[in-house]
């Protein structure tokens, strides 16, 4: 990706963009110019903020002080709340820049095109292309197709010209949603734009893509085509094929794959190739096979990563091996691997699936003591396991520590919480947390649905239950409605 100079009129923040406007001699111009819809608020979950008088030194200082307030998330919730009014015009840069950074890297679409819109709207604002890239590679995150494509009109109306990383961005959003057919057009769009001819880094996205849908007959295409470009192969498109083989269980075109890696002279395993496979025999629970593989990547001088001992320890929990799991928390601990939030979660998991409560919670309280803070995957595992146990009291517990802390929740968490309800009888409490879920911007999904009609069914209340059917209905036939025309 290149990088040139800063505009002189606009400091973006490091994080957005230190790439200069990219702008074309032809217009591109668009009377139906587009506009996001505003949706509804989102709740950004705010810090504890310091009841410390501000120092006389900085309230002497308009500037540091106004630098160091636009620093807060207040500055940031301010900008969020202008982008919905559309009025203001000369907001300080730093500020909306950091809320539109904020915003994507919380992979909040919604809050994210609004404030772009009102960045836009700024008398000091200059289009650049690496802004649009960043926000599209946050929509393919999202799966957001539509907008995608409404942004990239709203690209072409402000003069720019796509660049081979929009044109990229562009294909992982519409094969990340599975819309394959748009992606490949895509890609042949840049074959005829200059100096936009795609890349090895734009078929390996197109490729990994692929194999996450297992579309491996599309795979062949694409190598055909790489081929007739004379376009080869990198580590990043080797890695992805044989990802995406050891997720379908592949195991056999897995390997295949790897020999054809190793015989590329351009090319050779790396980390990323080792926790593949380690994850795909691991997760398919071909222990043997895992373990052969780590030794032999162990001769090949490729050494394990947090990421390694990570799968390793689900591996041989999931595989109710916890001795050689424990084994894999002993080796970290005298090789100086620092357990992250990943290894203890999945631990607490391990043990609540297993039932071994005591052992879960004597994780729990050690991960709490070494100052790692739980969230809400620890808390979602937590939940299941209290549920699965009919420890209801401990399910409030958690709840209470939850509502009382910063922690972001998410859709998983509520799902797992109003199934702990649901099947304890406590409709109550399961209604009051659907409603919780809706104020904290987590959309339901079908697994939230599923949840609330079996324990209406439950309990005999069948109108209930069928209101939560048409109401599951609705939500689906809005999401249909949103991916027409992708």
């Amino acid at each position: 990706m290149k990088h040139l100079h800063s505009p002189p009129r606009v400091t973006w923040s490091s994080s957005i963009s230190s790439t200069a406007p990219l702008t074309c001699s032809t217009k591109f111009l668009n009377e139906n110019h587009p506009k996001f819809s505003n949706p509804p608020p989102f709740r950004v979950q705010s810090l504890k903020r310091s009841s410390k008088p501000l120092s006389p030194g900085l309230q002497k200082d308009p500037k540091k002080d106004l630098s160091r307030i636009l620093r807060t998330e207040a500055a940031i919730k301010g900008v969020e709340n202008k982008a919905k009014s559309w009025k203001h015009k000369q907001l300080w840069p730093k500020a909306v820049l950091e809320a539109l950074d904020d915003a994507i890297k919380g992979y909040q679409w919604e809050n994210a095109l609004m404030i772009f819109e009102l960045l836009r709207n700024q008398h000091w604002y200059e289009p650049r292309c690496q802004t649009y890239t960043k926000l599209l590679m946050m929509l393919s995150k999202c799966k957001q197709p539509k907008e995608a494509s409404q942004l990239l009109e709203t690209m072409l109306f402000e003069g720019l010209k796509p660049t081979v990383d929009v044109y990229t961005a562009l294909v992982r959003v519409y094969g990340q949603s599975g819309l394959f057919r748009h992606a490949f057009s895509i890609v042949e769009d840049m074959k005829s734009v200059a100096d936009c001819k795609p890349d090895v880094y734009t078929y390996s996205v197109l490729i990994s893509c692929c194999a996450k849908f297992h579309r491996f007959d599309l795979i062949e295409r694409v190598l055909v085509d790489m081929s007739y470009l004379g376009i080869e192969c990198n580590n990043v498109t080797y890695n992805s094929i044989i990802d995406g083989y050891g997720k379908a269980g592949m195991f056999e075109q897995m390997e295949n794959s790897l020999t054809d890696m190793i015989e590329n002279e351009n090319c050779q395993p790396d980390i990323f190739t080792l926790n593949s496979l380690i994850g795909s025999y691991g997760n398919g629970g071909k222990i043997d096979q895992m373990e052969k593989w780590y030794d032999e990547f162990q001769l090949m001088g490729i050494k394990p990563d947090i990421k390694t001992f990570n799968m390793m320890i689900k591996s041989y929990g999931k595989a109710g091996i916890y001795d050689k799991m424990n084994a894999v928390m002993d080796f970290m601990e005298r090789r100086f691997f620092t357990p992250t939030i990943v290894t203890y979660n999945t631990v607490v998991e391990v043990y609540g699936k297993a039932g071994e409560i005591k052992k879960m919670d004597n994780h729990f309280k050690k991960m709490k003591h070494l100052g790692m803070k739980p969230n809400s995957v620890t808390y979602c595992s937590l939940v299941s396991a209290y549920s699965k146990a009919g420890l209801i009291d401990k399910v409030d517990s958690i709840l209470r520590h939850v509502e009382n802390s910063d922690v972001v929740l998410d859709t998983p968490f509520f799902n797992c919480i109003i199934s702990a309800y649901g099947q304890a009888g406590d409709l109550k409490k399961m209604g009051e947390l659907f409603l919780a879920m809706k104020e904290r911007k987590c959309k339901p999904d079908s697994t939230t649905f599923a949840c609330m009609i079996q324990a209406y069914n439950t309990q005999g209340m069948t109108e209930d239950a069928k209101k939560m059917e048409d109401m599951m209905i609705t939500s689906k036939d809005s999401l249909d409605t949103k991916l027409i025309g992708c």
